[in-house]
């Protein structure tokens, strides 16, 4: 069974803690990112997110939200938590970053999209 609840960092360094799943399914966390594009100071985020319900095969499906404290941005995380037959959890996902642009011509660059692979570090 894989178990969203604790720490975990991707391949670009950036960690996440994510607290215990309630009984709707929702979970909040932080997110320090250890990659950005912007000269600010890089805070500690919050998140927010929720859970499909665990299947029988124990590899639920999750998004979650992150609202950056530091920049004009928010990115939303979809993904699936896949165990290993060591029994080791990986959280592979998708994201997309919308960043705030100062007008509608300026729309088509305001959007990116990439993935992130987690692994469990406690």
């Amino acid at each position: 069974q894989c178990n969203l609840q604790g720490l975990w960092k991707n391949e670009l360094g950036s960690n996440m803690t994510l607290s215990a799943l309630d009984a709707a399914g929702t979970f909040s966390g932080s997110y320090h990112t250890a990659v950005a594009a912007t000269n600010k100071q890089i805070l500690v985020s919050l998140l927010q997110g929720s859970q499909q319900h665990t299947s029988a095969k124990g590899q639920p499906t999750f998004g979650f939200t992150v609202q950056w404290q530091f920049a004009d941005s928010t990115t939303v995380f979809v993904g699936q938590c896949f165990v290993d037959h060591r029994g080791k959890e990986t959280l592979e996902t998708t994201w997309l970053l919308r960043e705030e642009v100062p007008s509608r011509k300026d729309t088509w660059k305001a959007t990116r999209v990439g993935t992130s692979i987690f692994t469990r570090i406690k």
